[in-house]
């Protein structure tokens, strides 16, 4: 079959010119962030490679995001639109870029993902946007009560006009960071990964003409639509209901969550209740909660599906405004990302009903977050460090859950301790799995980790954790993972979620670990024995659990 590109140059596109370019538009998008992690000067991304690059059409549409980091979705979405809100596009020039954070007025998720877009331009117009986000951890040591405590607000505002920078923007976002010099070096490595999206998309549009790229853009948007479509046309019509909990230290009690998942024909409705927003940054945007429905319903319909926005069409996504899953201006965002995870979680226990022999366990439903900041007695200057932190993920059907891994939305490296003590005035005292973490089953969940710091100069510390009260549910009989928490060393106390550390103090995240699936009593003796050896479980687990004495 082949499709009328152009009735002016009356050519044709065929199915295999669509592939062949939508591999190219992959290529272009993986390229960009390889060079974005190379070209950076922060461990957070040239380590830890927190960081996202995509392709938008010229309708603000996704066209290809790389296998990076899911929720950084939620700040492509809405960027790219907002430009066009906000900038005249007869006013845009070659050389032109935007830069962004803002959760309201940015169509971002929090503040420290700060993307950079820029228009590619081809044959004197507008035929797609190059955009990327970094994560940059420079914002810390604040408060977290609303969006005006948690850093700098970044509106799309051009970092470069014509392809000349304005300083005068540069200079305002820089006074407001407390690691100038990284911010400097890493919007740099942004702005280089863009230049290259523009140099390799117009070299593509070169080859094959402008009009046939675009057009198969739109086929491949069309193609990923049919995908989701048939994925799932595959499940059962019904509706299906899930509801959890959350809770960390920046509140108190546990704020119930619940998603309901109607499935009918080719179509998925989501609809998410949680308590009105809080004074705390645990609140999501409405991208946020897009980006992580989009995510998780792709990985369980079919994981296969094309990452643009054509897979977006059958699903419709709601959540009452003024919720923590929808916040408002001002709520605080700047922990979404614990929030992001339960969501995931919820819509897999709801769809668990479904797809059954698709879906895992609970995992550990976090991103356990530490953040340091401190002045290095050597020369004054301001330092910060952040690392989020694996934990279990949930068992799978015919295969036990991964131990100490990013899960869902998140999808960053650890960052190596040689690096850490490197560059950072903390020793690392302890980083290992937590035995007896995962929950039981047929099938055991991942493990989560323990991670042991130890100041060496003076400073302060933020952790954001969940977990820590509720424990990740199993599937079909499987057992709960172990909870997550904080364990303090002599004089070290936290107040609700952050401690001075006095030089030569440490204290310790502990991860959760997730759920199992399935009934204990049907795993495999083998594996059983390998988890006793390996230290995995203890002997009372072994007979307790299942049934087993040495």
């Amino acid at each position: 079959m082949s499709i009328d590109v152009s009735a002016e140059t009356g050519r044709e596109l065929d199915p295999i010119t669509v592939e062949v370019i939508g591999a190219a538009l992959e290529s272009i998008v993986e390229e960009t962030g390889e060079a974005l992690v190379r070209a950076s000067y922060s461990t957070n991304i040239k380590e830890r490679r927190d960081c996202s690059t995509a392709l938008f059409d010229v309708q603000g549409r996704t066209l290809c995001q790389a296998e990076h980091i899911p929720i950084h979705l939620g700040s492509f979405i809405g960027v790219v639109p907002k430009i066009l809100e906000m900038h005249r596009v007869e006013d845009m020039r070659p050389g032109d870029v935007f830069v962004g954070n803002d959760a309201y007025v940015g169509g971002g998720t929090h503040l420290p993902d700060i993307v950079l877009a820029e228009p590619i331009f081809v044959d004197d117009r507008i035929t797609a946007w190059t955009v990327n986000l970094a994560h940059h951890a420079d914002f810390a040591d604040r408060g977290h009560a609303h969006i005006y405590q948690e850093g700098l607000r970044i509106p799309p505002v051009r970092l470069y006009r014509a392809g000349e920078l304005q300083k005068d923007i540069l200079d305002l976002i820089l006074l407001n960071c407390q690691v100038p010099r990284e911010r400097l070096s890493d919007l740099r490595a942004q702005m280089a990964a863009n230049r290259l999206g523009v140099q390799r998309f117009q070299a593509l549009c070169a080859k094959y003409g402008a009009e046939v790229v675009l057009a198969a853009g739109d086929a491949l948007l069309d193609y990923a639509e049919r995908k989701m479509r048939a994925g799932i046309a595959g499940l059962a019509d019904g509706t299906y209901r899930f509801e959890d909990v959350f809770e960390n230290p920046e509140i108190d009690g546990e704020l119930p969550l619940s998603v309901e998942i109607t499935v009918a024909g080719d179509e998925m409705r989501l609809h998410f209740e949680s308590p009105p927003q809080v004074r705390a940054g645990i609140n999501m945007t409405y991208t946020a909660l897009l980006a992580t429905a989009y995510y998780i319903v792709k990985s369980v319909v079919d994981p296969t599906i094309l990452p643009n926005a054509g897979l977006a069409r059958p699903l419709t996504i709601t959540a009452p405004e003024g919720t923590v899953l929808n916040c408002t201006h001002p709520a605080a965002v700047n922990g979404r990302v614990q929030t992001c995870q339960r969501v995931s979680d919820l819509i897999l226990g709801a769809l668990a009903k479904a797809a059954p022999d698709r879906v895992t366990a609970c995992s550990n439903s976090a991103c356990s977050v530490a953040t340091f900041v401190g002045q290095r007695k050597s020369d004054g200057s301001i330092w910060v460090y952040l690392e989020t932190m694996g934990g279990g993920a949930g068992a799978r059907p015919g295969k036990d859950g991964l131990d100490g891994v990013h899960v869902h939305v998140t999808n960053t490296s650890n960052l190596p301790l040689e690096a850490l003590e490197q560059e950072y005035p903390l020793t690392l005292l302890r980083y290992e799995l937590i035995d007896g973490s995962g929950g039981v089953g047929t099938f055991r969940g991942g493990m989560g980790l323990r991670r042991t710091y130890r100041a060496d100069e003076d400073c302060r510390v933020r952790v954001d954790v969940s977990r820590i009260r509720s424990r990740s549910w199993g599937l079909f009989g499987g057992g709960e993972g172990a909870s997550g928490g904080i364990v303090c060393g002599p004089g070290v106390a936290f107040d609700h979620d952050q401690a001075t550390l006095k030089a030569g103090q440490w204290f310790e995240v502990v991860t959760p670990g997730a759920g199992g699936y399935g009934p204990p009593e049907k795993r495999a003796r083998d594996a059983v024995v390998r988890d006793l050896a390996e230290g995995v479980i203890d002997a009372a687990t072994a007979k307790e659990a299942y049934g087993y004495s040495a």
